[in-house]
């Protein structure tokens, strides 16, 4: 499985932006459900479908956060740019 992965230490008012130069999968993910992704298990994440850019995502709590980015099992490449907005 390829995806981008970004690791972050947030604040539950963080903004997460990501741009992206076509559609994809952009999942904001604890710990515990970014090691279920990568093993293809079940997981619980924030955001989905990107069909525009940027897209912007904040945790529902302070933590360690992973963002991952992918193309859904299809062929192809992303490229992202990833920021955070403290607020």
């Amino acid at each position: 499985m390829n995806y981008l992965h970004y690791e972050f230490q947030l604040e539950q008012n963080d903004v997460v932006e990501i741009t992206l130069d076509k559609q994809a999968n952009v999942r904001l993910l604890d710990s515990t459900n970014f090691i279920n992704y990568k093993n293809g298990q079940q997981h619980h994440y924030i955001g989905g479908l990107a069909k525009q850019s940027p897209v912007r995502l904040s945790p529902p709590n302070s933590g360690f956060w992973h963002l991952v980015i992918d193309l859904g099992g299809y062929e192809g490449r992303v490229n992202a740019s990833v920021r955070v907005i403290k607020r």
